[in-house]
């Protein structure tokens, strides 16, 4: 078996983190729909992490395109971990579920402060955009 940190020579995961929002945003839905799936961060409980803007009040889940980003961004204290939804499972659960509570999708959070921020449904049309591929 393969580490796939160890793998991971030249560190790539520094160089996508370091890209501007838009730019992995556009990453995102590229890798998420070539793997069919997205990654939350939960804690113990199973229950999901989510994170209010100090600026305006703004209620988001933070989604990442593969384990290893959300694994970066909890950290090492062991108190989340990631959870893989498939992409299915997102449009047919989490975005009805995440409107109905009146959240938007943080996008891939990264190493700058700059992030794409997202009603659930226009994240669901772009993500079925690119899988017809008129993205």
């Amino acid at each position: 078996m393969i580490n796939k940190r160890a793998a991971m020579s030249d560190n790539p995961l520094a160089s996508i983190l370091e890209m501007d929002g838009e730019e992995r945003y556009d990453y995102f839905l590229d890798a998420v729909v070539e793997e069919r799936e997205l990654w939350i961060l939960v804690n113990g409980d199973n229950q999901f992490l989510k994170i209010v803007s100090e600026e305006d009040g703004v209620g988001y889940l933070p989604v990442w395109p593969a384990e290893d980003f959300a694994a970066d961004y909890a950290g090492p204290s062991g108190d989340l971990s990631p959870k893989a939804i498939s992409l299915p499972d997102f449009f047919k659960k989490w975005v009805p579920g995440l409107s109905r509570d009146g959240l938007e999708v943080g996008v891939f959070p990264g190493a700058d402060s700059e992030l794409w921020i997202t009603l659930p449904e226009e994240l669901k049309q772009d993500l079925q955009d690119v899988l017809s591929g008129s993205f």
